[in-house]
């Protein structure tokens, strides 16, 4: 799985730790992956070339190469800052782990059909990897699925309350007129003497977000606001992110599904915090 050793020289570049959207833009970048590649999903609606960096990470957490201690943050373990893999290598290594933690006989597994399929990741670990989230990954998309499942309203007043937490003051729902698209309001205190006003809205879908609807969103801001934020539980298409960005005019912040289940992590907002073990396969390499 060629993903493996970029994982490792993509911590590395970043400093030895970083989120995963910085790592997989980074893969991404370094790659010079197509964006229609990029934005491909399955038909669980995950993305391919994430799910699989992802998983890619879980192997080297089993491997000891990179710690799991923190939720959202990939760090590279002492041993992981030193290794450096090639693509072969890092096949070996997945088919390792993964006669490690099956109870295949292992007459079986030397078969070369058994070999070549415990080579592919995507063949692996209930059906294509591509098709299945790693752990930290499936706990992520349970949250998302609870927000998917909130009424329109609903997910209006929580993100009212999500923008409260993060600094936003006199936060306001407009209720159900949709006064131009616009669903709430509220400012935003840069010092004690600045304050911004802004505008947000609230998308409860579990599809894209369209250039044309970032593009709606700003033009009912613009003469009634400084800054736009736009919150979803779907995700943003590359034109939308350009849109959004685009010089010369408001910007508007966009906040996926993703980014949504990273802000509610850090606030611990709606969760509640468990102690789970995890099976350090590389501390029982030594016995073996």
């Amino acid at each position: 799985m060629k993903w493996v050793p970029l994982l490792l020289d993509a911590l590395r570049a970043l400093g030895g730790q970083a989120g995963p959207r910085e790592v997989c833009d980074w893969i991404a970048d370094k790659v010079q992956l197509p964006t229609e590649e990029r934005e491909k999903r399955n038909k669980h609606n995950i993305l391919r070339f994430e799910n699989q960096v992802h998983w890619a990470r879980q192997y080297l957490v089993w491997a000891g190469l990179v710690d799991s201690a923190r939720r959202g943050v990939w760090t590279l373990t002492p041993v992981g800052a030193k290794s450096h893999l090639t693509e072969d290598q890092g096949r070996e290594l997945i088919r390792k782990l993964i006669r490690a933690r099956t109870k295949i006989p292992r007459a079986q597994q030397e078969s070369p059909q058994a070999e070549e399929k415990s080579a592919d990741p995507e063949n692996q670990l209930k059906g294509e990897v591509a098709e299945v989230e790693p752990p930290e990954l499936a706990q992520d998309n349970e949250l998302l699925e609870v927000l998917q499942s909130l009424s329109p309203e609903g997910f209006e007043r929580l993100c009212k309350r999500l923008l409260h937490e993060y600094g936003l003051e006199k936060v306001v729902v407009t209720g159900k007129s949709h006064d131009g698209g616009i669903d709430g309001m509220g400012l935003l205190r840069l010092n004690t003497f600045v304050t911004m006003k802004v505008l947000f809205q609230c998308k409860r879908v579990r599809k894209g977000v369209s250039r044309a609807q970032v593009g709606d969103f700003r033009n009912a801001v613009m003469g009634r606001a400084d800054k736009g934020i736009l919150l979803t539980t779907g995700w943003f298409s590359s034109d939308a992110e350009k849109e959004a960005n685009r010089e010369g005019v408001i910007p508007i912040e966009l906040v996926d599904g993703e980014r949504l289940v990273e802000l509610f992590e850090a606030k611990q907002l709606g969760l509640r915090r468990k102690e789970v073990f995890e099976v350090d396969h590389s501390f029982f390499e030594q016995f073996r």
